[in-house]
């Protein structure tokens, strides 16, 4: 009798003696396969660090936009005090206030 080889895809995972002695006997070969507990999909670890990523992405874009705000507001208010302090410009005749007096 002329050995084959065990047919289609499960050929790696029989070994070649088992095969060959139930080929010979006549015996059925049992073919053992592990399946999950039935979850399908990725574990929630998967997505942690993306989320995280995301949201460390999000709180530092806030923390930029504040600290722009917060210059902004700081160079608007040292242009009102110094703008009040130096009272009107003028070149060639042509004046311009650049701030109302309070009185």
């Amino acid at each position: 009798m002329a050995y084959r080889d065990p047919p289609g895809i499960i050929a790696p995972h029989i070994p070649a003696d088992a095969y060959r002695r139930a080929e010979t006997t006549g015996a059925p070969v049992v073919i053992v396969v592990h399946h999950a507990d039935g979850r399908t999909g990725r574990p929630l670890r998967h997505y942690l660090f993306p989320i995280a990523v995301a949201g460390a992405g999000v709180i530092g874009v806030f923390g930029l936009v504040a600290a722009f705000l917060a210059l902004l507001d700081f160079a608007v208010h040292t242009a009102v005090a110094i703008a009040s302090a130096a009272g009107p410009l003028s070149v060639g005749g042509i004046s311009l206030r650049l701030a109302r007096s309070k009185h």
